[in-house]
């Protein structure tokens, strides 16, 4: 049996694919369906000329291995047709993204610029607020480079099981410099494994999966425009997601370790014998869905984190615990087509850190924090989208006892889609702030306001959505705040030369995630 010799699969498929269009054009088929349909046909003959390709070379492989060979030759291993077959369903099950090689994705990087043409500070945290999750709208206020890689690759086993490895590799700088030696820092945020449809689960486990490693949680969500997680659940442990614990009732269940940094500890009874100690706080969460209803709980325990001393006489807490409730609507606010999201968090002790579960190590026994998070997206004319937010949060007894925090943020998204490449975009920012310390690291208690008003001429590759990346924007704000806050703390950008507030910026900046 001599070697079959094809063509190369797109010759094929373009051969196929025209020959085979005559049969269905007609009269009444306009030259652009033709041209659809055209395309649709050669990449359905592609697809399968290289199946073809490759039945033909596993075939002769069979063939050849079960000939003849030369003495000389070692033993070829025989390919059945059971076992072409499993190859073959392999190449298709790669080729439909169930098994194989997978990239994602997040990326933004861009110029900020003060009216003396040099380099200016800026972020969603730029505020006072900014360290308690007091975040502003980020359109036209973001100086830095930031890039998220994530590798996946994805198994699919012969009884149905499948299983995904993920790496992501995440790096940041604010330079502007193409080689920032000290000033970046690169870190592999997630190594973690998990398993899927395994065919030993059965019932309430039937469509679960299990998973292991360093991961972010899969069911964090945030408001975007805002650069701000509802709730972010990351760190290094095991669980569980998907249980169907009820015809209305899915369940996720996890425990994650985060460790806190050294801190000093001063020894009250033998001041001689201070040192320095670590601990990892432990976040054990149940996750829970009754239909679009979310209900998380969170117990957080930190051994020995109580020696730990944050100042003004405090220790910081051990333990602590933390609660969500939230709604995940299908609708703009039940107004029209669109979607919105709502959540309601409380924690206390340790869980008073309400978004970033488990990160925060300075928090005291008595500290008790209460969240409001709300944001929409909707269309109100054929080319003109909004996003309305909310954030606001107030706490006590956060780091000394006695203190109270105190801040909110509304902030407006609006696209204007003029072109299929080209839109306005318009963001307005608000945020009032009610800070007091009481002392906590020498900080001066504060009150005010923080405005920006931002517009940004943007490029896309196809408009539509505020969800369609990538895009390239130009942009310029004006941002002003009140004299009061820039004497808050001297760690921070308020207050510093040429930063005091009723100023311009300007820049460029290019957005990707896939």
């Amino acid at each position: 049996m001599h070697k079959m010799t094809f063509k190369t699969p797109l010759a094929i498929a373009i051969a196929t694919a025209s020959f085979g269009l005559g049969s269905t054009a007609n009269a009444n088929t306009t030259l652009e369906e033709r041209f659809a349909e055209l395309e649709a046909r050669i990449a359905a003959a592609e697809q399968r000329a290289v199946a073809a390709e490759r039945r033909a070379d596993l075939a002769e492989q069979g063939h050849v291995t079960t000939s003849s060979a030369p003495a000389s030759s070692a033993p070829s291993e025989v390919v059945s047709n059971a076992e072409i077959e499993e190859r073959l369903a392999r190449v298709e099950r790669q080729s439909s993204g169930e098994e194989g090689f997978s990239f994602n994705v997040y990326a933004r990087s861009g110029l900020l610029l003060g009216e003396n043409r040099k380099s200016i500070d800026g972020g969603p945290y730029i505020t006072p607020a900014g360290p308690l999750g007091g975040a502003v709208g980020r359109l036209g206020n973001e100086p830095d480079t930031y890039s998220e890689a994530v590798l996946n690759y994805r198994m699919q086993f012969d009884n149905g099981a499948k299983a995904r490895y993920t790496t992501m590799l995440a790096a940041g700088t604010t330079s502007s410099n193409d080689w920032v030696g000290d000033d970046t820092n690169l870190n592999v945020r997630q190594v973690y494994a998990e398993f899927s449809d395994l065919p030993s689960f059965t019932g309430a486990f039937e469509n679960a999966s299990i998973w292991a490693g360093k991961r972010f949680d899969r069911d964090n969500f945030d408001i975007h425009w805002l650069d701000s997680d509802v709730v972010f659940l990351a760190g290094t442990g095991g669980g569980i997601y998907d249980m169907q614990l009820a015809d209305n009732w899915r369940s996720n269940l996890s425990i994650y370790g985060r460790s806190f940094s050294d801190y000093p500890i001063i020894n009250r009874e033998n001041p001689g014998l201070d040192g320095e100690s670590d601990t990892d706080n432990l976040i054990l969460t149940s996750n829970n869905y009754f239909g679009n209803w979310q209900v998380m709980v969170n117990a957080m325990s930190a051994a020995d984190n109580d020696e730990r001393d944050i100042g003004v006489g405090q220790t910081a807490a051990d333990s602590g615990w933390h609660t969500m409730v939230a709604y995940h609507g299908d609708s703009f606010f039940g107004m029209g087509e669109g979607n919105f999201k709502a959540a309601l968090l409380h924690g206390q002790g340790l869980g008073a850190e309400v978004k970033g579960l488990g990160s925060n190590g300075d928090l005291t026994d008595d500290a008790a924090a209460t969240r409001l998070a709300v944001y929409g997206t909707t269309y109100v004319a054929p080319q003109w989208r909004v996003a309305p937010s909310l954030l606001a949060e107030v706490s006590d007894d956060r780091f000394a006892d006695g203190d109270r925090y105190k801040w909110a943020t509304l902030n407006l998204r609006v696209a204007n889609e003029i072109t299929q490449n080209f839109e306005m975009q318009y963001e307005g920012s608000y945020q009032y702030m009610d800070l007091d310390p009481n002392g906590f690291s020498g900080r001066e208690a504060v009150s005010g306001n923080f405005g920006k008003l931002t517009i940004a001429p943007t490029f896309k590759p196809d408009v539509g959505g505020f969800w369609k990346r990538p895009e390239i924007r130009l942009f310029a704000s004006y941002t002003d705040w009140d004299a009061e806050l820039n004497s808050y703390t001297t760690e921070d950008s308020f207050g510093n030369d040429g930063f005091t507030g009723g100023q311009w910026s300007f820049g460029v900046q290019s957005e990707v995630w896939f």
